[in-house]
């Protein structure tokens, strides 16, 4: 069995796998979505889960898990999104009207 792996690909992956974690870490402590679009993590995310699917039906290889990987981090950076989302709804509700 030969394994055809694109250097490019795993690079292309390994550079979008390092920025997520950056991402995941602003969004936890900054406790707000500002500067983030839901609609962007989701473009992203619907990406990762095309090409896992596709390396899983006609070119499986260990790239497979980096799609996953980075699909599982963009996944919980669109939960801490929810999460904020509820954060500043708290906060917004707790602010004075005057």
């Amino acid at each position: 069995m030969q394994i055809d792996m694109s250097i490019f690909e795993i690079i292309m992956l390994l550079c979008f796998g390092m920025a997520w974690p950056f991402s995941i870490y602003k969004s936890f402590r900054s406790r707000t979505n500002k500067g983030k679009s839901f609609l962007f993590m989701f473009v992203v995310f619907f990406g990762y889960v095309s090409g896992t699917i596709h390396k899983l039906l006609y070119n499986f290889d260990p790239v497979t898990f980096m799609y996953s990987f980075n699909g599982l981090m963009v996944l919980t950076d669109m939960t801490i999104y929810f999460r904020n989302m509820y954060i500043e709804r708290l906060q917004s509700a707790m602010i004075p009207k005057t």
